[in-house]
């Protein structure tokens, strides 16, 4: 199963459960306890503490990888051909890449554009979700029928693959380039969960109360459907992240992502998989990193989507 189908598959358990007892009015109070035993459960999984610490990591690693570099590698930027593919020792752990720069300092500016990615697709993604889930599902009609046609359209477009079709018409790109193509292409499994879970609120008890006693359309949607909707898609979300680094660093290896002398782990395994046999250092290491940060992303994910799941509580 791919790292898109878990997100969907995930994300729509915890629509259905969270639609399944939306109708329920939720107080303040009560949306506050059940946070609080959420977190409380988060707290005590060693899978959460783990996964958490691995992303922090890779979040300093990105935000600083001249620093780190400098900390962690004796003569960081000095690249030399005759260390060409030399493998790990006491001063380079990681040994060389095939230009003769320190690999793991590479590793580590590897990071950034990942996580840049990541972070920023699925940022944008959800917003886009947020506004057309909740117009689409508040108001129906004309609106939702042209949103949904939308949506289904984009869902027959695979994400790897039409990344690929659009960045190979357009190949003078970076990294903004690639993440509003990732973004044009990953907002559709968010949008649609929120669509449903705005649709089984708007006719719930206490949104009919509200909108009675004079309640705007505006603050039903913010003060009333937004709060109680939003829990499952901050979970694909979050799932989403992961799916987006592994597509970026799909790109990037099949040679229409980044391009050098931009520095991404896609890049490295690109370079890694002719010299594999002969020096697997090239391949284990970005893959240890890409695999790392993907897999905490998941379980991180996961862990939220249980937590705030009603059936198990």
């Amino acid at each position: 199963m791919t790292d898109t189908a878990r997100a969907q598959t995930a994300a729509t358990t915890v629509a259905d459960s969270t639609a399944t007892s939306a109708p329920a009015a939720p107080t303040t109070g009560e949306r506050a306890s059940l946070s609080r035993d959420a977190w409380r459960e988060l707290r005590a999984r060693p899978t959460v503490w783990a996964a958490t610490i691995t992303l922090l990591i890779m979040t300093a690693l990105a935000a600083a990888p001249g620093i780190l570099t400098t900390l962690l590698t004796e003569g960081g930027d000095r690249c030399d051909l005759v260390n060409s593919k030399v493998g790990p020792s006491a001063g380079h752990p990681f040994g060389f890449d095939l230009q003769g720069c320190d690999y793991l300092a590479q590793v580590i500016r590897g990071t950034r554009p990942s996580l840049v990615a990541g972070l920023a697709v699925t940022a944008a993604s959800l917003l886009i979700a947020v506004v057309l889930g909740l117009l689409s599902g508040f108001y129906g009609g004309w609106l939702d029928a042209l949103v949904s046609r939308i949506t289904d359209i984009f869902f027959g477009l695979p994400f790897v693959l039409g990344a690929t079709v659009i960045l190979v018409a357009f190949p003078d790109h970076g990294l903004g380039a690639m993440v509003l193509v990732l973004t044009a292409l990953g907002w559709t499994t968010m949008t649609r969960i929120m669509r449903g879970q705005v649709m089984a609120l708007t006719g719930a008890d206490y949104v009919r109360a509200a909108r009675m006693l004079g309640a705007r359309p505006l603050r039903l949607m913010m003060r009333h459907i937004l709060p109680n909707a939003i829990t499952p898609v901050i979970v694909v979300a979050m799932l989403n992240v992961g799916a987006v680094i592994s597509g970026e660093a799909t790109l990037d290896f099949l040679g229409v992502g980044l391009q050098y002398p931009q520095v991404s782990w896609g890049l490295q395994l690109n370079a890694a998989q002719a010299f594999v046999l002969d020096y697997p250092h090239l391949l284990l290491f970005p893959a240890l990193f890409l695999s790392a940060t993907v897999l905490s992303f998941i379980l991180l994910g996961d862990a939220v989507r249980d937590a705030f799941d009603p059936r198990l509580k």
